[in-house]
């Protein structure tokens, strides 16, 4: 199987083919009567990474932009809500939380094609691979001190008091996500997975008491941060379409299946810290990391931690089925797209280890 230079396949811009592509006339139109201080021409381009929301840099001879659209076609049940996005990079942005700046949103389809909003830019560095190759000892420690920092800095916000006290039902979330995901998966599937089918039986009675209710990201993890050009300092945080009300620990326990990914070296696979030698390299191993954010934040998901790596390898298992859907109904947004299909039975097998694990 070939290696991909993931830094180099997911990173920049390409031209957007098909119904992705956007009018750019009327895009400039918009945009010069609702945001202030936008001045054509304009040129709108895909970038590269990124699976769900098709998102777009947008140049200005002035200022570069990001626009984030909703797909066009057919699409899950809930999902792509960008309004959702909005709403939450606003109430954060307000709190000087490090997200983009939003700038407006559009629900009129005869602009783009479907639903959109338009954010700053945030100029700086993506790690697309968290073993963060290139780098030195000293910034990957100083890199994943500062995400742990920002997912505890998330958590510790009241919902309430930044306005966002209805985005979510809060209680009972990884329950609810478990069944979201298991319809989901269902409408999306195209083989029968047996670690799939034993998970969407055995999580429904396994459930983490999920005690706490805090704003969640939802998709966190190193490549969806924006880092400083030169500081190992986190400017902005990406993709916010799953975010909601829910429990902290779900959300932090999600991007520890960074430390125990299933390798693999083809387009389809998700980067992972397995088989890396994190003490060279300077990453803390997982204990120790998970450590860092317990005495931040007073959450501690030890108790439970195979049960919530179970519940979100079958998570990510079933999003990527959800890809493998667009890809057989059209829709997907990423060249990459069918190459997940080779990703999910490993995930899957890999949710299941963790469940055998919880007992």
């Amino acid at each position: 199987m070939t290696s991909i230079d993931r830094q180099q396949a997911f990173s920049g811009t390409k031209d957007a083919a098909g119904a992705l592509r956007i009018d750019e006339a009327r895009l400039e139109a918009y945009l010069t009567k609702e945001v202030e201080g936008f001045a054509g021409p304009l040129t709108a381009k895909q970038f590269k990474g990124g699976q769900s929301n098709p998102t777009y840099l947008v140049e200005t001879p002035a200022r570069n932009y990001v626009l984030r659209r909703k797909p066009p076609g057919k699409l899950l049940p809930s999902a792509h809500a960008v309004d959702r996005e909005f709403r939450v990079i606003s109430a954060l942005h307000s709190q000087d939380f490090p997200v983009a700046e939003p700038l407006a949103y559009c629900a009129d389809e005869s602009v783009a094609g479907t639903p959109f909003y338009v954010m700053s830019f945030a100029d700086g560095r993506v790690f697309w691979e968290p073993q963060m190759p290139g780098s030195n000892k000293a910034e990957r420690a100083a890199v994943y001190d500062a995400m742990n920092a920002t997912i505890a800095r998330l958590h510790a916000f009241d919902p309430a008091a930044i306005g966002v006290a209805d985005f979510g039902r809060g209680e009972n979330y990884v329950a609810r996500q478990v069944d979201r995901w298991s319809k989901q998966y269902r409408a999306s599937e195209t083989d029968t997975i047996d670690a799939m089918e034993r998970l969407i039986e055995w999580l429904p009675a396994h459930i983490p008491p999920g005690e706490q209710t805090a704003l969640i990201h939802g998709d966190f993890r190193i490549d969806n941060l924006i880092f400083h050009p030169t500081e190992p300092r986190v400017l902005a945080v990406l993709d916010w379409e799953l975010s909601t009300l829910g429990d902290p620990l779900a959300d932090f326990t999600y991007h520890l299946m960074a430390w125990h990914m299933p390798p693999t070296e083809s387009a389809a696979g998700t980067a992972t810290l397995a088989g890396h030698d994190l003490v060279a390299l300077g990453i803390p191993p997982m204990a120790d990391y998970v450590a860092a954010y317990v005495a931040r934040t007073g959450l501690d998901p030890r108790p439970h931690l195979p049960a919530y790596l179970a519940y979100n390898f079958f998570r990510i298992a079933a999003i990527l089925q959800g890809i493998i859907g667009r890809v057989r109904d059209g829709t997907a947004t990423s060249d990459f797209a069918p190459a997940k299909a080779d990703m999910i039975r490993p995930l899957a097998d890999k949710a299941w280890e963790f469940a055998r694990a919880a007992g």
